[in-house]
Order: C-alpha cells, then sequence, then structure tokens
C-alpha cells in the first residue's frame, strides 16, 4: 500500500547531528525495558486484571456469585460425613447413613452445577480481553514502525510469538485466576470453618501447616517469576533467530555460512531448553509445597486420631476432618500452588512484555503555523543521513533540485542507501542534517495530514487488501468517479484484471493475484490520490518492460513529480534527471551525461544491458549507447564538491 499516511515523522530543517547520534541500524529498542521485572510484572497483571473486571463487572458479579454457590457444598460434605459415620454406621443405623450420604452427594452434585453457571460469565471477562489485547498491540507494532529508527529486521517475528502464545497465556492464566483464585478463598475458608465447627482441637493441625505452605510459596514467587520472564525471552529470542535463518537460507548457502548459521539457531535452542529445565525445577519445588499445605495436615490428623478420640472427638469427627483435608483441602492447595501460583507467573510476565508490545510512541507534535506546500517540486540541501554514530553516512550533503513535474531515476548498487533516500525524501525518516522542501515548504513546516495528501511512497511488495476492487483503489481518493477510476485502469492497462474480477465491485483476494497485477493495483491506487509528489521504491520490479513504460507515461501525464529507484536501464534513459548513488557519492544528471562522465553509471549500464562489464570497466563493448551519446552531455554532471570534513565531496545542485 502506498505509504501516504499521517503518521510520517517530521523532518527539521536545521536539527542538530547528534540529536540522533545514537540512532543504530536496524535495531529496535528493548520493549520492556524496565530494570526490575518482578515489580512491573505484578504491576501490569494486576492492572489486566482490574481493567478487565471493571469493563465487565456483571459478569464479574455473576461469576462471584457463582463460585460461592460451588465453594458451598464444600462447608457441608466434612459435617455430613461426621454424621453418617457416628449417627448412622456406628449407631447401626444404616438408613440414617444413607441419608446424610445422600446429602453429602447432593452437595457435590449442586457445587457441580454451580462451577458450570461460572463459565458463561468468564467468557464475558476474557474474550473480550483477548480481542483488546490483540488490538493493542498490533496497534503499538505498528505505530512505532513508523518513527524514526525503526526499521527492525525480524521483528514479525516476536510479534508473531506475542500474538499467538503469549496472548493465550494471558486469556487461560487470567481465566484460572478469576476461577480458582476466589474458589481457593472461598473453600479454604469453608475447610477452616468446618473443621472448627467439629473439631476445634484439629484446627492447628490443618492450619499451621496450610499457612507455612503459603509462605514458602511467597517466598519462592519472585525467584520463580525471574524464570517464567527467562523462558519468555529465550522463547522470542528462538522465533526471532529461526525466521531471520530461514529467510537467509540462500544466502547462508551461497556464502557457505551454514556451519555457522546453524550454531547460532542451536545456542538460541540451547538457551530456550535450559530456561525451561529452570522452570521446571521451580515447578517441582511446587509439587513440595503442595505436600506440605496438603498432605502433611493429613498425615497430622490420622497420626493424632487417637489422642484426639480420647480428649472428645469422635470417629466420626476425625473422619469429617479428612474428609475436609482430601476432597476439599487438598485440591485447593494444589490449585493454588501448581495452577494459579504457575497461571499468575506467566500472567504476569505475559503481560509485562505485552504492555512493552502495546505501547505507542508519542504522537509528533503539529507545527504552530503549518503551511501547505505549493506543488510537488522537491529541493534538498546537505541532506546528510547515517544509521548510528560510528557508521559511514549513506547520504553526505545531498543537494537535489526537481522542479514540479519533473521525473528523476535513482540507480546505483544493491545497498547503496537508494530506498533509505526515498524515505527521507517522503519524510519516513529524519535526515541528521539539511533541509528538505516540498512545494517550496520544509517538511516540518507541513501538517502532517496535508503531507500524506501530498506525497506517496510505494515500496516494491505494494499491500493489497480483501475488499472490493473499487475499495482497493480508492482508498486514497474515497468518493472517486467510476469514469476517473476507468480512466486510469485504461491507462496502467489494468483493464484485463478489472474484467477477470469482475469489475469494479468484484473481490479481490490478493492470493490470487501475481506480484505484477498487486503492483498494477497499488499504482492504479496512487494515480488516482492527489499525491503531488509520487516516490516508486522499485514499484515496477514486477511488470515487464512494455508494462513499466506504459505507466511511466501514465505518471508523466499525471500532474506532479515523480522520484523512481530504477531497476532498469529504460527508466533512467526516459527520466528527465538520474541520481546515481554509490555509497560515498552522489551525481546528478541525465542519462546521457553521466553515461559519458561517470565510469560507475557506464557500468551499470552494461550489466543492464548484458549482465557483463566491459573490459575497461566502461561497460560492455556492445551497449546500445554509441560514442556520441557518451560525448552528448560533457560537462553537464552536477557531481560531489568539498562539502564535509566526513567524506572529500558532496553533491551540488544541479
Amino acid at each position: 500500500m502506498a505509504h501516504s499516511t499521517a503518521d510520517a515523522p517530521r523532518s527539521h530543517p536545521d536539527r542538530d547531528p547528534s540529536a540522533d547520534s545514537g540512532r543504530e541500524a536496524d535495531t529496535c529498542p528493548d520493549p520492556n525495558p524496565a530494570a526490575s521485572p518482578t515489580l512491573t510484572a505484578g504491576a501490569a497483571a494486576l492492572h489486566l486484571v482490574r481493567g478487565s473486571l471493571n469493563r465487565s463487572r456483571a459478569a464479574a458479579f455473576r461469576l462471584a456469585w457463582w463460585t460461592l454457590v460451588s465453594a458451598a457444598p464444600a462447608l457441608v460434605s466434612g459435617k455430613a460425613l461426621a454424621l453418617a459415620v457416628d449417627e448412622g454406621f456406628l449407631a447401626h443405623r444404616p438408613a440414617t447413613a444413607a441419608l446424610y450420604l445422600a446429602v453429602f452427594a447432593l452437595c457435590a452434585l449442586c457445587g457441580a452445577w454451580a462451577s458450570r453457571q461460572t463459565y458463561p460469565s468468564l467468557a464475558e471477562i476474557v474474550e473480550p480481553l483477548r480481542d483488546r489485547i490483540l488490538g493493542d498491540v498490533v496497534r503499538g507494532t505498528l505505530r512505532r514502525a513508523v518513527v524514526p529508527g525503526a526499521r527492525c529486521d525480524g521483528a514479525d517475528a516476536v510479534v508473531v510469538a506475542q500474538l499467538t502464545r503469549q496472548v493465550e497465556v494471558v486469556r487461560d492464566a487470567l481465566a484460572g485466576q478469576l476461577m480458582l483464585v476466589w474458589q481457593f478463598v472461598l473453600t479454604t475458608g469453608a475447610v477452616i470453618v468446618g473443621t472448627a465447627l467439629i473439631a476445634p482441637a484439629a484446627m492447628p493441625l490443618v492450619a499451621v501447616p496450610l499457612l507455612l505452605a503459603l509462605g514458602v510459596f511467597a517466598v519462592l514467587a519472585p525467584a520463580t517469576l525471574r524464570r517464567q520472564h527467562t523462558a519468555f525471552q529465550a522463547e522470542e529470542t528462538l522465533a526471532h533467530r529461526t525466521v531471520t535463518t530461514v529467510g537467509a537460507l540462500r544466502d547462508i548457502v551461497a556464502t557457505g555460512t551454514h556451519d555457522r548459521a546453524e550454531q547460532e539457531v542451536l545456542e538460541a535452542v540451547q538457551a530456550h531448553l535450559l530456561a525451561s529445565r529452570k522452570l521446571a525445577t521451580v515447578a517441582a519445588v511446587r509439587r513440595l509445597i503442595v505436600g506440605l499445605g496438603a498432605h502433611s495436615p493429613l498425615l497430622l490428623v490420622v497420626l493424632a486420631a487417637p489422642y484426639l478420640t480420647d480428649h472428645g472427638m469422635t470417629p466420626g469427627d476425625v473422619v469429617g476432618v479428612l474428609t475436609y483435608v482430601l476432597s476439599t483441602l487438598e485440591p485447593a492447595v494444589r490449585l493454588l500452588v501448581q495452577g494459579v501460583g504457575a497461571s499468575w507467573l506467566r500472567l504476569s510476565v505475559a503481560a509485562q512484555r505485552l504492555a512493552g508490545a502495546a505501547r505507542s510512541p508519542a504522537t509528533p507534535e503539529s507545527p504552530a503555523h503549518p503551511l501547505e506546500p505549493a506543488d510537488g517540486s522537491v529541493f534538498t540541501s546537505g541532506v546528510t543521513f547515517a544509521y548510528g554514530r560510528d557508521s559511514a553516512p549513506i547520504l553526505d550533503g545531498l543537494e537535489l533540485t526537481l522542479a514540479h513535474g519533473e521525473q528523476l531515476a535513482v540507480v546505483g548498487p544493491s545497498g547503496v542507501g537508494k530506498s533509505t533516500t526515498a524515505d527521507i525524501l517522503a519524510g519516513i525518516l529524519q535526515p541528521d542534517q539539511g533541509r528538505i522542501l516540498l512545494g517550496g515548504v520544509p517538511l516540518g513546516r507541513i501538517a502532517r495530514d496535508d503531507l500524506s495528501r501530498a506525497r506517496a511512497l510505494l515500496p516494491q511488495n505494494p499491500y493489497v487488501f480483501a475488499g472490493t476492487l473499487r475499495e482497493n483503489l480508492s482508498v486514497l481518493a474515497p468518493g472517486t468517479a467510476d469514469d476517473v477510476i476507468d480512466s486510469t485502469v485504461e491507462e496502467l492497462g489494468l483493464g484485463r484484471v478489472v474484467r477477470r474480477l469482475g469489475g469494479l465491485d468484484g473481490q479481490v483476494d490478493p492470493s490470487a493475484l501475481s506480484s505484477g497485477e498487486r503492483q498494477l493495483v497499488a499504482l492504479a491506487r496512487v494515480h488516482l490520490s492527489s499525491a503531488t509528489l509520487v516516490i516508486l521504491d522499485e514499484a515496477t520490479r514486477h511488470l515487464d518492460a512494455e508494462a513499466e513504460q506504459r505507466v511511466e507515461e501514465a505518471f508523466r501525464r499525471r500532474p506532479g513529480t515523480v522520484v523512481a529507484i530504477a531497476h532498469r536501464i529504460a527508466p533512467a534513459r526516459r527520466a528527465d534527471k538520474v541520481l546515481l548513488l554509490d555509497g560515498q557519492r552522489a551525481w546528478i544528471g541525465t542519462h546521457d551525461t553521466l553515461l559519458a562522465e561517470v565510469p560507475l553509471y557506464a557500468d551499470l549500464v552494461g550489466i543492464w544491458n548484458t549482465g557483463t562489464t566491459g573490459p575497461d570497466g566502461d561497460g560492455p563493448g556492445g551497449t546500445a549507447d554509441g560514442p556520441d551519446e557518451r560525448d552528448a552531455g560533457v560537462g553537464r554532471v552536477s557531481y560531489p564538491g568539498a562539502a564535509s570534513d566526513r567524506s572529500p565531496s558532496r553533491p551540488s545542485a544541479d
């Protein structure tokens, strides 16, 4: 999709280059810069829980009510079994025992039914939360992607891990917290109250080990949280490394660096395995806590049974206490330590990391007195840009003048900064130094909405979305009349695609379009827009030569200035001006003048024409450009002059 958005950062004409001296190439800031993950993670989880409950208060009240109903049978169960033993079996009254056992069974059924009623209310809380988190992460990721210095290789792999596993972790863990924490509090309270009612002497045997287990659990929680945090980081690193390696397999094989690539992936796998094992060690410790809090009371009550019965407790009371411990306390402690505890840790860490992923950068301030560009003319003066403080400048003092309606072709070897130049001219990246004027107005003085309408940047792989063809074509110019769209479709040669899709209201399946068809749709979209400056970053790469020429002619007839990164010789021949970059210098001239005076350009022409260079480095002997063409433009090339102590030269105005 054309980058004709309102989110483009502003350019500051006279900005001190030291302001961005710390910018690094192709890096992203850590989305979780907090130095104390324990406190930050806990706060993030609490914020998430409070926000979810506040947004769904009615559902939260219903959940609390049904949880209370489901926990109530725990209070009755122990007393019912105690009466069944004392007044039924031991009194040789089986009918009475059966009655109390029926009460016990009925309580269990009522508790199961009440538990079933909690799930609809739980879904009303956690499912909207999942949707909100997904939206927040996507918005935050997209907004950070357009800030200066946000070119992040492999960041998509981390985002995928966040949008899949971590969001589901938050959803499931929050559901566990809401279901089980409240249930633990209620059932544990029922055990304590029930034990106190039927056997006060047994209270310490149950309460003391339980309190000790909860204390140990609280002490171990911070260390467990740190290990869970490390496990999530290892998972993201592994995803990042895997996607980066798989995407670069061709280059890895070509350069023979597969051993190193394999080692890096295996190191990430080993780190993830180590983090998982450490987390599993903590899980084993949690099993011991369950034994302390639930199994040791059982053992103590059994061992103390003779003493308790000698001091007033009946056998039924002992059975009742054991029932409370076995059927109610043990499951509650196990859920707290192994279920609720683990899920709270996962919730805390995932909430912290997703909160970092969802954060949005500060919105750039609008200029105090914005101005609108008069046309699509472009003027740059002393534009310098480098990725990082110690990096060599990609542009060093660029001077460029384009009149409204001119076409500029940007050429050069791979990796010399052609796409970076396009981003800078579009206002996507801010230069370290220098001025950029669009229509006679500095980019920093143009309001974001006005800038989004005044220029459009079309990448090599444009975005085509599912919807009608009309919606795709008119997204930058809503309400465009059909006859205007039809005219653009014919000009760009898109008619066959339109007919195949069933007209302008036909549905578009992006995966069913070829790369060239997607480029034509995006080109038509920009052609219909009001942008007076169009920047094509190899946006015709997937078109054949005839279709490419047709697109060029259509944009030449369209009012406005065109800057095109060329990947063939023909667009450079036909352009009004050519900007040649080699990573150190910038030459500006016509195709003929550059061919005559700049050996690098002649080499590029030779490669374009035959795929090889000539014996003297000036292009192949059989190039289509004869000697007369080479001599025709001598003296009309603008090339770097002394302008910076970092480079022996810089381009002068054309």
